[in-house]
């Protein structure tokens, strides 16, 4: 599962010593979990020009941009004519939830999610 962390959140949770970048990696301080993290944009809104890409209220990662053609500084991404708002972030990589019976259910599934995506995701919501 991916989940985008904006930076300015990563920079809150760095001084108040809940969570670090460590060499490419999340470190949440309770539980010492770690996960990959990737730097990414959120688009926020179309400033000027087409969204001909759809791009607003998507997360793409700096290769992505690459690829695209983009060009990123700052808060602000061009593609073509297009000028955009974005929020700066890191893509995080969680691990994925895995499957469980439903008690009582057969043949249905239930997504349970493992102790560090439960405790990151808590954690997120908890400061978004």
């Amino acid at each position: 599962m991916k989940l985008f962390l904006p930076q300015k959140t990563l920079e809150e949770w760095s001084t108040t010593e809940k969570a670090d970048l460590q060499d490419g990696k999340l470190v949440v301080a309770e539980g010492k979990a770690t996960h990959g993290v990737t730097p990414a944009v959120h688009f926020v809104k179309l400033v000027s020009g087409v969204d001909q890409s759809q791009l607003v209220g998507r997360v793409k990662t700096m290769a992505q941009l690459d690829t695209l053609g983009c060009e990123h500084m700052m808060d602000s991404v061009i593609l073509g004519e297009a000028a955009y708002e974005v929020t700066p972030g890191y893509v995080a990589d969680v691990a994925p939830p895995a499957a469980a019976a439903t008690p009582g259910k057969p043949g249905d599934k239930k997504k349970a999610t493992s102790p560090e995506a439960d405790l990151l995701a808590a954690f997120i919501l908890d400061k978004l």
